[in-house]
Formats: C-alpha cells, sequence, structure tokens
C-alpha cells in the first residue's frame, strides 16, 4: 500500500489570500490573465493542485506552465504579461 499524498486545504494565492480549489479558474478558462496564471502556480506550489493536475484541468503543457513559474520567479507577476513579453525575455 502507498502512502497516500497530502492534499491541501487551501493556499496562500498571489495577493495574499487564501485560495482553495473553488477559488481557482474555471476549467474552461481561456483567457488567461496574470492573476489567474499567479493563482495556478500558487496552487501547483502550495501543493493544492499537482501540477499534473493542473495541466490537465487548465489544458495547458507541461512547458507552458513551466515558464509561467520561471516568469513569476525571474521578474514578479509582471513577467507574466503577454503584451509586453519581449521586455521580459
Amino acid at each position: 500500500m502507498q502512502p497516500r499524498i497530502r492534499k491541501e486545504n487551501y493556499v496562500i494565492g498571489p495577493d495574499g489570500s487564501p485560495l482553495t480549489l473553488a477559488d481557482l479558474p474555471k476549467p474552461e478558462t481561456h483567457r488567461w490573465v496574470i492573476r489567474r496564471k499567479a493563482e495556478v502556480v500558487a496552487a501547483v506550489r502550495g501543493g493544492l493542485l499537482s501540477l499534473e493536475d493542473a495541466c490537465e484541468r487548465y489544458r495547458l503543457t507541461v512547458e507552458e506552465f513551466l515558464g509561467w513559474q520561471r516568469s513569476i520567479d525571474k521578474h514578479g507577476l509582471a513577467g507574466l504579461r503577454t503584451t509586453r513579453i519581449q521586455q521580459y525575455r
């Protein structure tokens, strides 16, 4: 029997408030604004969702998600902007 991985009930979101599964963007989201991307990254980092679950739920590639994560690490939330992407690369 494998040990069960404990999932968190909530994590701290990018704005400092608690973030639950119900607070996450809807699976059918097509318009990815900075806040939504940051919420998904925070959920994965905090253990609310696994990377695989997030990619499946939002139809993302692992590379796309990791790109969001790298952008946050390197440039903060501003790194998630798509309109000024060349400034941050």
